[in-house]
């Protein structure tokens, strides 16, 4: 009737219903954003907690989240105590220095003679360069650390994700069977078996992955700076933890961040930090994230670089954290969907029925 089939109808309804569902998820996204932090955070605990749930008596996971959270309570607050302390310190004594810094660079920035050496020459137009634009960066520094602290440093954030990550840690199991029971037995029901399988996967490497890099970007920048005498070497190795959670553009922020820190506070060495930064950069990209990622598992740079930047233009901060796992998961749904022809359960009408 009116010309329309079934069929024509039913993509129809799908097309208007996948707009409607992706309007839905934009209206709400503060809100899934705490939840896809408290997921996160959850894969970020499960090996803990599976490990002493297995090692407990009993059959609730209870007792082994309670001791999970209660040791990373206390480790956070021994941390807090030993390196937040001086990273305050630090902070503080940079902030009371900060206009002097820059009147004295400024002013001794002079054009670069002919005689000076090819070495001498790229430090002065890096510092040049650094004392042309210091005072744009260090007036964007502020709204950009508001912004963060909107963002990540909210109270309800903090407050509702660890709440949120201990009911998925301990129930996250019967959750996934009830959903997946919703389904009818068969090939679709084992191909949303195999994608959630493969996301689990995804989610729990790309997790551990991020604090590994996070954590080694610490230690390697603190001890490196602090070894060859660049002045609040502690601080900037704990602005270049977080940064390390946004993939691409927090590492360039962080190197930029570095060296401009670096060429205020009179550091007459910055050739050597750019050597350092590039060569961890290759270990941290080529060597150590590899083998933190299982193969299948890698997005391709540009990939990265557009979602990154696309996430940014649509959600900021929230939009550049969540851009590679959200990409990496429309990946394993795209793999699992051309897996579905050569499946003969899907292609035979015959062997669905039955």
């Amino acid at each position: 009737m009116l010309g329309l089939d079934r069929r024509a109808a039913g993509y129809a309804w799908t097309v208007v219903f996948v707009f409607l569902l992706l309007g839905l998820v934009y209206l709400i996204r503060e809100t899934l954003f705490i939840f896809a932090v408290a997921l996160l955070f959850a894969y970020l605990l499960s090996p803990l907690v599976n490990y002493l749930d297995q090692r407990l008596p009993g059959v609730s996971r209870v007792p082994a989240l309670v001791i999970v959270y209660v040791s990373l309570v206390g480790l956070l607050l021994v941390i807090g105590i030993e390196v937040g302390s001086r990273i305050v310190v630090q902070a503080n004594a940079l902030a009371t220095r900060v206009p002097e810094l820059l009147s004295n660079l400024e002013a001794s920035a002079e054009p670069v003679q002919a005689t000076e050496t090819v070495k001498n020459t790229v430090i002065s137009t890096l510092k040049k360069q650094i004392a042309y634009h210091s005072r744009d960066i260090l007036s964007l520094l502020p709204n950009a650390a508001l912004g963060v602290l909107s963002q990540a440093g909210s109270l309800i954030v903090i407050v509702l994700v660890p709440i949120l990550s201990f009911f998925i840690l301990k129930d996250g199991r019967a959750i996934r069977r009830s959903m997946l029971g919703i389904l009818a037995d068969g090939s679709r029901r084992d191909m949303i078996q195999d994608i959630a399988a493969d996301v689990h996967l995804l989610l729990a490497q790309y997790m551990r992955a991020l604090v590994v890099l996070a954590a080694t970007a610490f230690v390697a920048y603190a001890s490196f700076l602090s070894a060859i005498g660049v002045p609040y070497g502690i601080l900037l190795a704990a602005i270049a933890f977080p940064l390390e959670f946004i993939p691409m553009v927090g590492p360039l922020a962080a190197a930029v961040i570095i060296l401009m820190v670096a060429g205020l506070s009179g550091f007459h060495h910055l050739l050597w930090i750019l050597i350092f930064l590039a060569v961890f950069r290759v270990f941290q990209d080529y060597v150590l994230s590899p083998h933190l990622l299982s193969a299948g598992t890698e997005l391709h740079p540009l990939v990265v670089i557009f979602g990154v930047l696309t996430g940014a233009q649509i959600a900021g901060i929230t939009g550049s954290f969540l851009s590679v796992p959200v990409l990496a998961t429309l990946r394993i749904v795209y793999r699992q969907l051309q897996k579905k022809p050569l499946d003969p359960g899907l292609r035979s009408p015959g062997s669905a029925a039955a």
